[in-house]
């Protein structure tokens, strides 16, 4: 595997890439790093496909602009055209997770002549409605924690995540897996774990003596140092971009998804359960997952898994991309 550093929107994008064959980019979430698809990028290699994963920008060896506007998804998602004209494709496949999944889907969105198909874990596709996402949950959230509304004034979260990454991490991490979120519904009423409006992101969550099976100490080394060397703020500004993206997608409110798709999720996944009604079935999820699309090739729900799906489930999640883009 080789890093690259390769042209973005005016900037440069950082990519591990290896193999030879039709393109495939891998985009990745927050808080994260190329270094999350560090299970698939082999096997999709040697099963005759070039991988280019990316850091986003504001993320670990790409550049890392200061201003929020910057971090909009207009822009990111021509930074992930650029990578594949910079790789001498003229097509290719993309694959995100997390805000990785908007990111790819808006790809596809931009770039239809350019993406032959789009597949995201965690985060399905939801067009433009009638207000941006950011401002429905200023309303749904309204006198409550929620993490989001916590990063959108500028500094706040990033001298708190900053001042320890590690156990920043730790807590990001095992808060959202399948074991945190078992923890924490079984915990539901316990008030040691309850968030006030006034909250920190990282108050009154749960800490674990014991790292899961799914990261070792030496992934999350890697990881600690690359947001030591890179911080945070680009990260967050992706979260305070929202309402620019509301302005700057206007032309593709209410549309269904064009592309030939695949949506991956795990059982246990926050994001399955964001501005929901706890009373909604399993059944209601799934509805939410697979209604925006015109070709929604596959849909894989995987038991037992939280938020990071491909580093939970990695076999599994790697066979899934590979059922999907060999049925193409």
């Amino acid at each position: 595997m080789n890093f690259e550093l390769l042209e973005g929107h005016n900037l440069k994008i950082r990519a591990a890439v290896e193999g030879e064959g039709p393109l495939v980019v891998l985009v990745h979430g927050w808080p994260e790093s190329w270094y999350s698809w560090r299970h698939q990028i082999k096997p999709l290699s040697q099963a005759g496909f070039k991988v280019a994963a990316i850091d986003v920008r504001g993320y670990g060896g790409s550049d890392k602009p200061h201003e929020i506007d910057a971090y909009s998804l207009k822009n990111i998602a021509a930074d992930v055209a650029g990578v594949i004209d910079s790789l001498g494709y003229q097509e290719a496949y993309l694959f995100g997770h997390d805000w990785g999944g908007p990111i790819v889907w808006t790809t596809g969105l931009l770039y239809p002549d350019i993406i032959k198909a789009v597949g995201a874990l965690s985060v399905p596709y939801t067009p433009i409605g009638d207000k941006s996402l950011i401002q429905l949950f200023r309303e749904l959230y309204k006198g409550k924690f929620f993490y989001q509304l916590y990063f959108q004034k500028e500094g706040v979260a990033e001298a708190e995540f900053e001042a320890d990454v590690k156990t920043a991490l730790e807590k990001t991490y095992f808060g959202g897996d399948g074991r945190g979120m078992k923890f924490m519904f079984e915990n539901f009423d316990n008030p040691a774990y309850k968030k006030t409006v006034d909250s920190t992101m990282l108050e009154n969550t749960p800490s674990f003596e014991t790292y899961p099976a799914w990261l070792t100490q030496e992934d999350m080394d890697y990881f600690v140092t690359e947001f030591e060397q890179s911080g945070f703020r680009g990260p967050f500004n992706r979260y305070r971009a929202q309402d620019i993206d509301f302005e700057e997608l206007q032309e593709f409110k209410g549309v269904s998804y064009p592309l030939p798709a695949c949506f991956i999720t795990g059982t246990l996944d926050p994001v399955n359960f964001f501005a929901r009604d706890e009373s909604a079935s399993a059944d209601d999820i799934l509805e939410a997952f697979t209604k925006n699309y015109d070709d929604l090739r596959k849909v894989e729900i995987i038991d037992d898994i939280g938020h990071w799906t491909q580093q939970e489930s990695p076999e599994l999640v790697t066979k899934h991309m590979l059922d999907f883009l060999t049925n193409l």
